[in-house]
């Protein structure tokens, strides 16, 4: 009887492929989760997934296995599980989520087999592990009151402003997991949040922990994701949202720090996943209870647990009775006005900057907008320079000198002249980071000054240095995007400027509100953390503004109770599941057509919760036209009913001639 393999492909298709096995492959015992080295057309062989093992013979011809190159599944059947899910859930194609979750190496044709590979140790595996440091009452309450809320919830939300010590407790609650014999897995929002934050986990679990993100070379990732699966696979895994992807055998904690990180969200490419959601469905799986932990948390988690469906534990006081800092709002405004600027500093900021020097104190300045200046211009005509393939600017990068484009990262020459009218005029306009830190070198010569984004960390050494520096006092300035934001601890900063608050809220999106806020306060809670009193000076054009005033009184209820208000009245997230629909095309027309056809099928089906099609602010990237539509769905409703109906209008109107050439995808939540 023939044995058939049904296969995942790294590739963006939704349906598995069908292969008859060897009758020496059907002597192996194949599992799930084993790679096959599979043909595909004329000449091409892709390194497959096996899903499912049957007897079924298909109603077409099947070609071969042609290899099975390991001895063992590289994908446990809980992981497939997942896979499966995440594909259903965020309506993409299980090709993708394989690509997403499998180091590269992992997904090429092998060159060795598994008996030729060796596992590698973690770094400073011969560490000598130190007792952790007690905790305070305060902290030992919280997390008293963590194990009683996992009583009767699985997921607890630990609401504790910014330096109250909620690494320590999370440590603390590790070190029990582990002693059960459990498995950890400690997410984190950022990159360059690892660095700091595993020297600490370090010194107390020392070889038992794992470290897992994109910066690693691909044979790190996959030394550890092989370790996972082996019989000695890590007691704590520190990971970005990639972390969701390894084996697993005995979850029994997971702790999402900074959880209202939009970092956890995946935009481009597919799977569009939410590392946060995601994980919770993991944790589930897996028996494993969830601490999800912030300062700031996102309206969706705070509203699951003053509902009751998540567990709640506030810690509302700074270690060590220190005082969260003290925000003084400055007028920009007021200050251009009366012409007492120096570039994008008022003079408040410049003095409160001269005196943290003078104290050897150091400073944190916060600007979300990397390069030179997000716009050139001609003073003669008003031409600016945009990007031949999106419908944007060119951001002036003066260190690459070139103009680039933020979306499809393409460069080009900046123009001596304007090539609209032949003018000398060009100017730069508004501020980035990098004009940032070329203005303050110039005001203050004397000063050790350093910048973090992302065209100064693109490798894991340099974004180590930038923080090692920093923290060791070899820098006294350092500014940086949203990045200095997320959880960084230094001891010696005494002061966080707020260059351009405004700036935040002119997203068109109804979370940006909320964002500004979040990155407000979590960017002020970098300032006084040990010693003396922290100082924020927030630069604004809307002084009198109520997010100002929020920020200012680190209302973070406030925020959450004028937001609930206002996104229950217009029906949006918590209060409904929400549902983007991109199409794209090369013509214009064309997707103005397939918007309209997508628009009225989507309203055949969910009536007036189908909102567009709209222009999205960006409508053209890598030279595809793009339109939107937005489906809410009330939280009552069946979701896979939802997204099975979605599919069936996707494949619909693909079907149709004129729109083969068209790219239609979604984004959940």
């Amino acid at each position: 009887m023939s044995r058939y393999a049904d296969v995942i492909l790294p590739l963006p298709l939704r349906e598995t492929f069908t292969y008859e096995l060897t009758p020496l492959q059907q002597k192996m015992a194949l599992q799930a989760g084993r790679r096959v080295v599979v043909p595909l057309g004329s000449s091409k062989t892709y390194t497959a997934i096996v899903l499912r093992l049957h007897d079924e013979t298909p109603p077409y011809p099947t070609k071969a296995v042609i290899e099975v190159p390991d001895e063992l599944p590289v994908v446990l059947p809980s992981q497939l599980k997942l896979w499966q899910w995440i594909a259903d859930y965020y309506l993409c194609a299980l090709g993708d989520v394989y690509k997403a979750a499998l180091p590269a190496p992992l997904r090429e044709k092998p060159r060795q087999t598994s008996r030729q590979r060796k596992t590698g140790n973690a770094a400073g595996a011969d560490m000598q592990t130190q007792p952790m440091n007690p905790l305070s009452d305060v902290q030992q309450q919280a997390m008293e009151g963590i194990l009683a809320q996992w009583q009767t919830h699985n997921v607890c939300l630990l609401h504790g402003v910014t330096s109250s010590g909620k690494t320590e407790i999370y440590i603390h609650l590790m070190q029990r997991a582990v002693d059960e014999g459990r498995q950890v897995l400690f997410m984190l929002p950022e990159i360059v949040l690892t660095a700091q934050l595993t020297e600490r986990l370090r010194r107390v679990f020392g070889d038992r922990l794992g470290v897992y993100h994109s910066r690693h070379t691909d044979r790190e990732r996959v030394e550890l994701y092989r370790r996972m699966l082996s019989a000695d696979p890590y007691d704590i895994v520190v990971g970005v949202r990639s972390s969701i992807f390894l084996p697993f055998r005995r979850l029994g904690l997971l702790i999402i720090d900074e959880e209202h990180e939009t970092s956890f969200k995946q935009q481009d490419p597919a799977p569009r996943y939410h590392a946060r959601n995601t994980a919770l469905v993991l944790a589930s799986r897996h028996g494993a209870k969830a601490l999800l932990g912030s300062a700031t948390p996102s309206m969706e988690s705070y509203y699951n647990a003053v509902t009751g469906k998540y567990g709640l534990v506030r810690l509302s006081t700074r270690y060590a009775g220190m005082q969260l800092p003290d925000i003084e709002v400055v007028d920009a405004k007021e200050m251009q006005r009366k012409r007492m600027m120096t570039g994008i500093f008022t003079p408040q900021l410049l003095t409160r900057i001269r005196q943290a020097l003078d104290g050897r104190k150091q400073v944190i300045l916060f600007q979300n907008r990397r390069g030179y200046a997000p716009v050139m211009e001609c003073r003669e005509c008003g031409w600016t320079p945009r990007c031949q393939r999106c419908d944007v600017s060119l951001t002036v990068h003066r260190g690459f000198r070139r103009l680039v484009c933020h979306y499809c990262g393409a460069t080009y020459d900046i123009p001596s002249v304007c090539p609209n009218c032949e003018g000398h005029e060009l100017s730069s306009q508004g501020y980035g980071t990098e004009r940032i830190e070329e203005q303050l070198q110039r005001i203050l010569p004397e000063a050790r000054i350093a910048r973090m984004d992302l065209d100064t960390t693109r490798s894991r050494q340099s974004y180590e240095q930038i923080l090692h520096d920093f923290e060791q006092g070899e820098t006294d300035i350092l500014i940086g995007t949203q990045m200095v934001t997320k959880g960084l601890d230094f001891d010696r900063v005494s002061l966080v400027g707020i260059l351009s608050a405004d700036q935040m809220l002119s997203q068109p999106d109804f979370r940006s509100y909320e964002r500004a806020f979040q990155l407000m306060e979590q960017v002020a809670g970098r300032a006084g953390r040990k010693g003396t009193r922290g100082h924020v000076v927030l630069q604004t054009r809307d002084a009198a503004g109520d997010i100002i005033r929020q920020v200012t009184e680190h209302d973070y209820e406030g925020m959450y109770r004028q937001q609930a208000e206002e996104r229950k009245m217009f029906h949006y997230p918590p209060f409904c599941r929400v549902v983007f629909v991109y199409v794209k095309h090369r013509n214009e027309s064309v997707v103005e057509s397939l918007a309209a056809d997508m628009a009225a099928l989507m309203r055949q089906v969910f009536g007036q919760r189908v909102l567009g099609p709209d222009t999205p602010p960006v409508s053209r990237v890598q030279l595809m036209h793009i339109r939107k539509l937005i489906l809410k769905v009330e939280l009552t409703a069946p979701m896979s009913a939802v997204r099975q109906r979605l599919i069936q209008l996707y494949e619909q109107i693909l079907a149709m001639k004129q729109y083969r050439a068209a790219q239609i995808y979604f984004d959940v939540d």
